[in-house]
């Protein structure tokens, strides 16, 4: 039902009459009783009267409740002052204290370090105390199946708009966090019109430090070096080279919600429902503000699409009608892909809100250059930012963001009931589209090889609150016949949308238009198990069993002979490409494992070359069934098995220290897995280094722009700049420890990495990291290349042909054909050039060429790619033997954020099997340009 009288958009900008405030240009409202203090501070800190409006150019005072100066020492803004997450949360607590009434904190998880993570409730009094109430009928709108026509009315009158912020996602971006300390005041205390209507009308709630480990880092990196940084130019010391245990900017796209800190953001996102979430990032605009630009995902509801230019054209309407310059929205930020945090709101029917204000990287004044499309007058930008240099200070920054909230927050005031109603509006369209259109399902076939995927991904989507039933019996359809056990996904539920955003092939809607993030996410794709879209409606009423709880994959052995009780047994553990049998081996680490050399039967059950040969023991079986694996107990093996010795390498992880993101995803699966490994940089591969002494598998996951920006690192500009821990700055030194994060490892550090190679040593390298050993000569007859002009591909899926199905980095891997994420380069090339083959022969050094990349359009399976020809039979892996040792080359990224779990099982295989790669079959060689 759509309920009437709630079209008010137009209403609006016509100024039709309304509640109190009204939309003139609202003169500065500070009276005697302000802050008086503050008001100077302001005005001084602010570095020109533009970059201030009538909503901050004062702070309110009310007796009794601390201001954030009387708990700080400090106001908000205050030059070369930046606030750890531990005082914020102080002062919230003390706001709390003086306030109950109307502020209530709420910790809603711990980090991976450990520290809490706290969310603060601003509203009115009667909100506050019937804040439970109101989440309980917020859920009823998010999944409104079941209520009457009367019962919807009365929710979505009697249920106020929650309104959530967060703030420092990205620990470099500082502003965001300070802002939301004095926001968080003003909403309280003030007594002004507007702001009494936003505590009555709207629940706020705000997140002052999404990323609570990183912002402290960041800050002791902050005041360690960076308020020396001079107004005028000068050296910039950067950030740290970490910001959470694992990850950087990428928390800002964990599609799957890996990082448990990222995911206790989801669940209180689940648990509370907000129609709105509204991240608050920096850049180099003063205020752009998201108003969902193309391309955009057509499974969300149009009615998003409507919200989100209402909003952000009011607030650029407002601020503009302050005199703020460079406020605009459209032209930067698209909504096509779903992976960022804040789009948990977008993807379940409600909206994501985005802020970028401008970011000088600290709190030090200092001389920025506008320039850029932000100085250019466009419809969307009606007073751009001035051109040419302009002082900026951090109270700039913060004056913007918080006008703008606060505008936002204004409008939503305005409209609660609209906003609610929207809501609802979104979530039962989602419902009766399921039920209406095509598709109206996808189903996730039982029987498939590797039952740890399948239940994986059905976790996956379970974890973003998704239906996912399991069918009781076979079900008989116009796509197929399934079997009982199969997981069906039906669409005519609430997050319906969702799951067809995650399950479907991504159709890219204008091969013209660039995207600002992934053009494609498909999960069947990503996790290589099949998944097929119903078109047959019938499948709605299969019978299926909802999952109530997340699936663990129960494994276990058959014992067809009776040889577990008759001792002395081997078990046959299946490679059907599960990734817990390299978890398995490690916690095995004592028993004497071997591996099939090749396929072979018993009866009617085949096990594949790389099939683990355990011997029988209680703790070996107990293991097998936890991680979900399959196998045989044997009393002997069939005559003609050979076998070779499983050997646990010594493993570690190569990382630059101007790039540790990428290495943070390999870092976060060997933990999940169990891999354990040892984090090296530049410092432990200078001359004499003897990496063979200490390491017999080294990994170089995807990082930097090429080879060469792996060798050199950063430019040794400045002063040394040591990551070490101490007892001032306790965040900084973790994870790994450098006197000088500048420079890198050399010429010297690259000769160290041949010398590894050649004494017997395996250098994985994936993504751009593969240029290095082609580049430097430690991978012979490799070359890396960049595509020609023209190409672009932002991470689609495409189609990649096995050439060598018995080497054993692609054990486990069935099929002929695979579907990787490409990750945009490098190309490789394998072999000799055109023409010179005779002069290489049979040489022991020759790569081989494992799998390649199909290319052309008809392998683009997902998303986009131009001028896909560029990748035609490029190689994708290569084995290059060394001496000794051997290269293993991944064009691709087979662990790009916590999404291509598909692709791990090469990885861990070239781990599990390092030292039994030597004789795999061969391959013909690619030549430049791709052909054969």
């Amino acid at each position: 039902m759509r309920l009437p009288g709630t079209l008010l958009v137009v209403a609006l900008f016509l100024g039709s009459a309304g509640p109190a405030v009204t939309n003139a240009q609202r003169p500065s409202t500070a009276t005697a009783q302000d802050d008086g203090d503050f008001a100077k501070f302001v005005k001084q800190a602010t570095t020109k009267p533009e970059f201030l409006s009538p909503l901050v150019d004062h702070l309110p005072k009310k007796a009794g409740v601390p201001t954030p100066k009387d708990i700080l020492g400090y106001h908000i803004g205050t030059e070369k002052k930046l606030t750890y997450v531990a005082d914020q949360q102080r002062y919230f607590r003390a706001l709390e204290k003086a306030l109950p009434g109307r502020v209530k904190t709420e910790v809603i998880g711990k980090t991976e370090e450990g520290r809490d993570i706290m969310a603060v409730f601003v509203t009115s009094e009667a909100n506050l105390k019937n804040l439970e109430t109101n989440r309980q009928n917020m859920r009823k709108i998010a999944d409104p199946r079941g209520l009457t026509d009367a019962q919807v009315q009365q929710l979505v009158a009697g249920t106020k708009p929650h309104y959530h912020i967060s703030a420092g996602l990205h620990s470099g971006e500082t502003n965001p966090p300070e802002s939301v300390i004095e926001l968080a005041y003003r909403l309280a205390v003030s007594e002004e019109p507007y702001i009494r209507q936003i505590r009555d009308n709207v629940i706020v709630s705000i997140m002052g430090a999404t990323d609570v480990d990183g912002r402290d880092r960041y800050v002791d990196w902050y005041y360690a070096y960076k308020t020396e940084e001079q107004y005028d130019g000068g050296e910039n010391y950067g950030g740290p080279p970490y910001w959470g245990k694992y990850v950087f900017h990428d928390n800002n796209r964990d599609i799957n919600y890996g990082v448990d800190s990222l995911r206790a953001h989801l669940n209180w996102y689940l648990h509370w429902v907000p129609p709105i979430w509204h991240d608050v990032h920096e850049a180099q605009t003063l205020l752009y503000t998201f108003s969902g630009q193309p391309p955009q995902n057509a499974n969300l509801d149009p009615i998003l699409y409507t919200e989100l230019p209402f909003f952000a054209t009011y607030e650029v309407n407002k601020l503009t009608s302050y005199g703020m310059p460079g406020v605009w929205h459209f032209g930067f930020v698209d909504m096509w892909s779903p992976g960022y945090l804040g789009f948990a709101a977008a993807n379940h029917n409600g909206m994501l809100r985005m802020y970028e204000v401008f970011n000088q990287g600290g709190a030090n004044t200092k001389k920025a250059r506008l320039q850029g499309g932000q100085t250019t007058r466009q419809w969307y930008r009606p007073n751009p930012a001035p051109v040419g240099e302009v002082d900026w200070s951090i109270r700039n920054s913060i004056n913007y963001a918080q006008t703008g909230l606060l505008t936002a927050l204004e409008l939503t005031s305005k409209f609660p009931q609209m906003v609610v109603e929207n809501y609802y509006q979104k979530s039962a369209n989602a419902v009766k589209r399921g039920g209406d259109q095509p598709p109206y399902a996808f189903v996730i076939p039982a029987g498939q090889r590797d039952q740890t995927q399948v239940d994986r991904v059905a976790n996956l989507l379970r974890r973003q609150a998704i239906e996912v039933h399991r069918a009781t019996a076979e079900i008989k359809i116009k796509e197929d016949t399934f079997a009982a056990g199969s997981y069906v996904v039906k669409l005519n539920q609430p997050y319906g949308p969702l799951a067809k955003t995650l399950l479907e092939k991504q159709n890219y809607p204008d091969a013209s238009l660039t995207t600002y993030d992934d053009s494609a996410w498909t999960m069947g794709m990503a996790n290589n198990i099949d998944v097929r879209t119903i078109e047959d409606k019938s499948i709605l009423d299969a019978a299926a069993t909802l999952l109530k709880e997340d699936v663990t994959t129960l494994g276990g052995l058959t014992d067809p002979n009776g040889a577990i009780g008759a001792g002395s047994a081997t078990y046959i553990v299946q490679h059907n490409g599960a990734l817990n049998l390299i978890t398995l081996r490690y916690r095995l680490k004592d028993s004497a494992i071997t591996a099939a050399k090749a396929a072979f039967k018993i009866g009617d059950r085949e096990f594949p070359a790389g099939s683990l040969l355990i011997p029988a023991s209680d703790r070996a079986r107990r293991e097998i069934e936890s991680l979900g694996l399959m196998g045989m107990a044997v009393q002997q093996l069939p005559a003609g098995v050979e076998s070779f010795d499983v050997d646990l390498p010594r493993i570690a992880i190569y990382t630059t220290w101007a790039n540790t993101e990428k290495v943070g995803w390999v870092r976060l699966a060997f933990d999940r897995w169990e891999i354990p490994f040892d984090l090296i940089h530049k410092d432990h591969v200078q001359a004499g280094a003897n990496l063979v002494s200490k390491y017999d598998v080294i990994v170089m996951p995807h990082q930097t722009a090429n080879g060469k920006s792996i060798v050199y690192e950063q430019p040794k500009l400045s002063k040394p700049l040591p990551y070490k821990k101490n007892d001032t700055f306790k965040s900084l030194g973790l994870y790994a420890e450098t006197d000088d994060v500048r420079g890198g490892m050399g010429l010297a550090g690259a000769a160290e990495f041949q010398k590894f190679v050649e004494a017997g040593g395996v250098l994985v390298t994936m993504g751009v990291a593969s240029a290095f050993p082609a580049e430097f000569g430690i991978a012979k007859g490799v070359e890396a290349q960049n595509p020609a002009p023209g190409f672009y591909a932002p991470g689609p899926y495409v189609q990649s042909e096995i050439l060598m199905p018995a080497h054993p980095v692609m054990y486990g891997y069935h099929q002929k054909t695979l579907p990787i994420r490409f990750n945009g380069g490098p190309l490789l090339q394998a072999g000799p050039p055109p023409g010179f083959e005779q002069f290489v022969g049979s040489s022991p050094e020759r790569p081989q060429i494992i799998a390649r990349f199909t290319g052309g359009e008809a392998g683009v399976l997902s998303g986009l790619m131009r001028n896909p020809d560029q990748i035609r039979n490029r190689p994708m892996v290569v084995d290059a033997p060394a001496g000794k040792g051997r290269v293993i080359l991944f064009a691709n990224n087979p662990i790009y954020r916590w999404q291509t779990f598909g692709e791990h099982g090469m990885l861990f295989n070239s781990l599990m099997f390092w030292n039994d790669m030597t004789g795999a079959a061969s391959s013909k060689p690619t030549t430049t340009g791709g052909q054969q």
